[in-house]
């Protein structure tokens, strides 16, 4: 793969021109999604300023135009009137400040009905390189572009590490505040989060203290992309503890997990109902961001990033790599978190899919099983051979998903099979592919499993075994693939 300087990565982005032919070219891949969010060049990683504003979704990106690797961070913007159908917009943020200089990193956004706010951080480094994390706003201008404030709102504190980012703003309806939880690090290296308020989004924010999650003071060794949100009347905190292994997770050292408990704005304690859940079992998936202004008490919105900070993908060799999630209803049922895709995304059923034992590029397929055990493998090869193999085991009550099959494979050395416990028998599957990504939701959304996937030419084919109906779809494409910078 290639090797990039550090002025390759951190070049700044001055015209379109610069990455026109990159454009040209990419969109050419046979991985390029349809109905889902990727980037426009280059690579795509964390989801950023997500809000629901005056009848339009937006969306950002972590986006650097250059290629597949981590660099000058931008935030990129796209739009939806669904959630569903997504439009690009072009730049959002672009590092050109002083506090910003080596990148507009990760941030929310929220709309107070008459104006949207962003919150983000700004990634500042000297000379030396030595690194200084602002927490930086803006607001969406009169040309839906948004305007910095002048200056940043906070700096960083001495008594954390110099890993202080992903501001998630909150408002507080008891409280009548807004708050402010950045994911930070520890001085001896332990995950934790900030917390500030202000009872305006420019002005006023003061230093509440340290989020405490009652039994994991000591979990993980850097929390990013802190998010918290109630729904039906519980708390449901959701972060990425990176720097640490966890059960179940092979080698990564990078999760996506969340809490269902109660939060209390007076102590900044977090008492969680039970032990941490993983909010997806997949391959690929970090940095998940719930949507601002969602308008429903019952409900959050969540959308991911499909890719891992230290992971590389096959697409990487043709200068671009990362996309998000399908966007995801969120609710609390008996104590679990569940989570289906957006109604919208049914619209996009183009036809039934009839070829037997062929997979359409991009598409749905839904398993109805009696729970007994069953063996389906994807992307299969003519003879049958290989594939992305989901086996589930009655006797265990357990999902494995093996990708060793295919003919791509990557990241061998983080893993490439993992398990997913169910705590009912398996009786449904929703299967979503789009030409580089598969995401499942088992149950319901009891769980889901998402990953990045790049088949050849040939393997285009699946097998099944066991006792289970198998209905597929063919999709139309929903996402404009538009060089618009």
């Amino acid at each position: 793969m290639r090797e990039w300087t550090r002025e390759e990565r951190y070049q700044v982005l001055k015209t379109p021109g610069q990455i026109s032919d990159l454009h040209e070219r990419i969109s050419r891949s046979v991985w390029r999604q349809t109905y889902h969010v990727q980037p426009v060049t280059g690579l795509s990683s964390d989801p950023n300023g997500f809000a629901y504003h005056k009848g339009v979704w937006h969306l950002f990106y972590q986006w650097c135009p250059w290629g597949a690797v981590h660099g000058l961070k931008y935030w990129y913007h796209v739009t939806s009137p669904d959630l569903v159908h997504w439009k690009n917009e072009g730049v959002g943020l672009a590092p050109d400040t002083y506090y910003d200089n080596r990148g507009t990193h990760s941030g929310s956004a929220i709309s107070d009905g008459e104006d949207l706010f962003f919150f983000y951080t700004g990634n500042h480094r000297d000379d030396d390189w030595t690194r200084t994390p602002y927490t930086c706003a803006a607001r969406l201008g009169a040309d839906g572009k948004p305007v910095k404030r002048e200056k940043p709102l906070f700096g960083p504190r001495d008594d954390y590490s110099e890993h202080q980012r992903d501001p998630k703003i909150v408002w507080n309806e008891e409280k009548k505040r807004y708050y402010i939880f950045i994911g930070a690090q520890t001085l001896d290296q332990k995950g934790s989060a900030q917390v500030y308020s202000s009872e305006q989004l420019f002005e006023g924010w003061k230093y509440e203290g340290r989020l405490h999650v009652v039994g994991y003071e000591d979990f993980g060794g850097m929390w990013e992309c802190p998010y918290i949100v109630n729904i039906s009347g519980k708390d449901l905190l959701i972060f990425s503890p990176q720097y640490t292994k966890l059960p179940g997770r092979a080698e990564s050292t990078n999760h996506n997990v969340y809490f269902i408990g109660n939060m209390d704005y007076d102590t900044l304690t977090f008492t969680p109902d039970g032990k941490y859940r993983y909010l997806d079992y997949g391959f690929d998936f970090y940095a998940a961001q719930g949507a601002a202004n969602v308008g429903d008490p019952d409900k959050g919105i969540l959308i991911s990033w499909i890719g891992l900070p230290d992971n590389h993908y096959a697409s990487a060799e043709e200068d671009w790599e990362g996309s998000m999630t399908l966007a995801r209803e969120l609710r609390i049922r008996d104590g679990h978190l569940y989570q289906v895709p957006v109604s919208a995304v049914y619209d996009l059923r183009e036809k039934e899919w009839k070829p037997e034992g062929k997979l359409p590029k991009a598409g749905e397929m839904q398993i109805l099983s009696d729970g007994s055990d069953l063996k389906l493998r994807l992307f299969t090869r003519p003879d049958g051979s290989g594939g992305f193999s989901i086996c589930y085991d009655k006797a265990s009550q357990t999902m494995t998903v093996d990708k060793t099959g295919m003919k791509l494979r990557f990241n061998e050395s983080v893993g490439e099979r993992l398990d997913m416990p169910l705590e009912t028998p398996l009786s449904r599957i929703g299967i979503f592919i789009d030409h580089s990504s598969v995401e499942l939701f088992v149950n319901d959304g009891e769980e889901t499993f998402t990953a990045h996937v790049y088949p050849t030419e040939q393997e285009d084919g699946y097998t099944l075994d066991g006792h289970a109906d198998v209905r597929l779809w063919q999709y139309a494409p929903s996402v404009k693939d538009d060089f618009v910078v």
